[in-house]
């Protein structure tokens, strides 16, 4: 006899087919709030960062995974209310900021970057990178519009959204600089 299978989970609600949707917690907002559409911005990032992913390999693409689970971290305090942020059991915090401190460091470290303007293109991986670091920009931007109307708090969570988008620039450019650095060794 086989087990039963798994219940699977509900695509279609049609609980947002009058323009509205839930945040955490109770009641609905319209999918044009201001929350909804930083939680659009965050989601976009996180889908650029796996197109990213898809094309990386090595200790690169788990630090990418380490960001998406971040922004997922970040989604949850976005979609909670104020009056119900304690509901999160984790959340961005100094810890998270400054581990992306850390992983700024040691990318600096690794990337050229002296003075120089980037033009995106110079393979998929690198400007993968580079695409999400502009979507991390207007997310990050969505999130401090709703920090400005007094929506969420955002102490940790704006810095740790400024961070992301300075490792994903470090990132893209050690990316790029692995082909320019395996055809300086095959010469």
């Amino acid at each position: 006899m086989m087990p039963p299978m798994p219940r699977s989970a509900r695509v279609t609600t049609r609980t947002g087919d009058r323009g509205d949707t839930s945040l955490f917690g109770k009641g609905r907002v319209r999918k044009t709030d201001p929350r909804i559409e930083a939680l659009g911005d965050l989601d976009e990032t996180q889908a650029a960062l796996g197109l990213a992913r898809a094309t990386m390999r090595g200790r690169e693409k788990a630090l990418v995974l380490d960001l998406q689970r971040g922004l997922y971290l970040a989604m949850s305090e976005v979609a909670t209310s104020r009056a119900r942020l304690a509901r999160p059991s984790a959340r961005i915090d100094a810890d998270a900021v400054r581990e992306l401190d850390e992983a700024v460091e040691r990318l600096r470290a690794r990337a050229d970057v002296a003075g120089r303007f980037v033009i995106p293109g110079e393979d998929p991986a690198s400007a993968s990178l580079d695409l999400a670091r502009t979507v991390a920009r207007r997310a990050e931007r969505s999130v401090i519009r709703l920090v400005d109307a007094r929506a969420i708090a955002g102490e940790h969570l704006v810095p740790w959204l400024n961070r992301l988008s300075d490792v994903l620039f470090l990132l893209a450019r050690v990316v790029e600089a692995r082909p320019r650095a395996a055809k300086r060794a095959a010469t």
